[in-house]
Formats: structure tokens, sequence, C-alpha cells
């Protein structure tokens, strides 16, 4: 069949984690899983950050921002990922795989940058606690959240962008777990150079400039507190910046793996495994992480049991 008779895909076929029946249903249990406790806790974050004062603060309003982001990131994936856990027939529409790549790539990308706001409220929090209600005010929150989602807008647009417009002809089986761009682009029937090189600039911008900020934030925050003289504030900060940049690096470390290397022309096992950490796992440690061990927030959920 010539080149020019060939039709454009419809469908795609997702080959998953695992081919064996049996992994299927206890991967789909533990998914299922991790899924619930994910929704349960960004939405109880986000409840109790509404309708408790006291947590009407600069670093709630960003967490509040972080949790939206999370349940919109793991829904646009983790769903369709249990059904296909359960069927034969693994397909999604190119309508369906396009609408997953344009929440996957808003949510992610905004939760990257959120991610550098929060590390930089920290900063300004420890090393410049006087100045900070004159800095960190109600407008400059509503500023930062709003750059932080055009950002992620942004960045969406033009990768999907560059996904979504090369054709798809003949090849559709996609060796993934669900519809990301570079995965997708190793069945596109067109030279993908151009796309491949708009991911990876995408992915300086989105990936790595956050990131940067965030190591210096925190490296001035640790700085600031091993001058401190109280050794239980010393000792409270060090575990509340351990924990945060244990969610940093396996969020961005996971991620940078993926989009800040060559594109491959297969996906491996191995490759697949990794894009869990980011696109499955962070937003069910975030809310636990960031939130639920705060001593405000269990104050706001025994507040909201006793009601």
């Amino acid at each position: 069949m010539g080149e020019g008779n060939r039709t454009s895909v419809a469908e795609f076929i997702l080959l998953g984690l695992s081919q064996d029946p049996k992994i299927q249903i206890a991967l789909f249990c533990v998914f299922l899983i991790i899924y619930l406790i994910s929704v349960f806790g960004n939405l109880l974050i986000i409840i109790l950050i509404q309708i408790d004062s006291r947590l009407h603060t600069p670093m709630y309003f960003f967490l509040k921002n972080l949790s939206f982001a999370d349940l919109c990131f793991s829904t646009s994936i983790v769903p369709q990922m249990l059904i296909h856990f359960l069927v034969k027939k693994k397909s999604i529409s190119f309508v369906g795989c396009s609408t997953q790549i344009v929440v996957f790539l808003l949510a992610g990308c905004t939760e990257c940058v959120l991610l550098a706001v929060m590390s930089y409220d920290r900063y300004l929090a420890v090393c410049k606690p006087l100045h900070y209600s004159t800095i960190m005010t109600q407008r400059v929150c509503i500023q930062l959240a709003v750059v932080s989602w055009i950002s992620g807008a942004s960045v969406c647009a033009v990768d999907s962008a560059f996904t979504l417009c090369l054709p798809y002809q003949g090849q559709n089986v996609i060796n993934h777990y669900f519809c990301e761009p570079p995965a997708l682009l190793q069945l596109a029937s067109a030279d993908t150079y151009s796309a491949e090189m708009a991911l990876f600039s995408m992915g300086v911008v989105i990936l790595l400039a956050p990131v940067s900020l965030i190591l210096v934030s925190y490296w001035n925050i640790i700085s600031t507190v091993i001058q401190m003289q109280s050794e239980e504030g010393r000792l409270k900060v060090f575990s509340t910046c351990g924990s945060h940049l244990t969610a940093v690096v396996l969020y961005y470390g996971s991620g940078i793996f993926a989009y800040m290397r060559p594109n491959s022309k297969t996906m491996s096992q191995k490759d697949k495994v990794i894009s869990v950490f980011y696109s499955v796992m962070t937003s069910m440690l975030n809310p636990i992480i960031y939130s639920l061990r705060n001593k405000d927030v269990k104050g706001a959920l025994r507040k909201l049991a006793g009601r």
C-alpha cells in the first residue's frame, strides 16, 4: 500500500505494565489503593484549607493548588489504567489519547513550578522571617499561583502541539500504560527530530529551572538552620526539609530521566516503571509529605471530625 493511501490512526492499543493476567489483577489492587489514597488525601487537604481560617496562609494556599494539580494529574492516568488491568482490549481513541496528554502535561508542568514556588516560600519564612509577611502578600501569592498555571499551560501547549500534530498512520500499539509524548513519538509516521528537540527544550524550562531554584532555596534554608541555637528547631526544620527534598528528588529525578535524554526507539520496562513514580506515586505522597504530617493540618482535621 502506498504511503499516500495509509489512513490516520483512530485509536491506540496500550500494552500496559504487564501482559500476565495474574500480575494485572495484583497491579489493579495496588494501583486502586494508591489512587484512593491520593484522591482522599488531596481532597481532604483542599477541604481543610478551605474551611479552616488558621490555614489561610501562603504555604497552605500553594498546597491547595498543588493538591488540585495532583488530583488532575492522577485522575488523567490511573482510572483508565485500572480499567485496562481488567479488560483484554486496552484501547484508547485518538481524541482520548490527546485529552490525556493535555491534562497530564498541564497538571504535571504546573506542579513543577508550584514545587519551586513552595520552596521559595519556605526560604522566605526561614531565612527572612521579619520580611516574610510584607513580601508574601495575598496579591503576590495569587500572582505566583497564576504564573504557575500559565507556565504549565504554555509548556503543555508546545509539547502537545509538536506531539499531536505529527501524522500517525499504520502502527498504533503504544508500549506504555498511558499516552505520554515520548512513547507516542515512537509511532509517528514522520521525522520526530523537531518534536524531540521541543520536548527537550521545554524540559529544560519546566524541569531543570525549577529544580535549580528548589536546590538553591533549600541550600540557603539548611545554611540558616545550622546557625540556629535551638537544637529542637534544627531537627524540626531538617526533618521537614528532608521530607520535601525526598518528594522533589522522586518527582524531578524520574521526570528528568524520561524527558531530558534522547528519545529511545523502544520503551523499556524500566522506563515504564520509572514513569510510575512521577505519574502515580507523587500524587499519593505529596499530601502526606507536605500536609498531613503537619500539626496545623492535624488540628484542622480534629476540628472537622469534631463537627
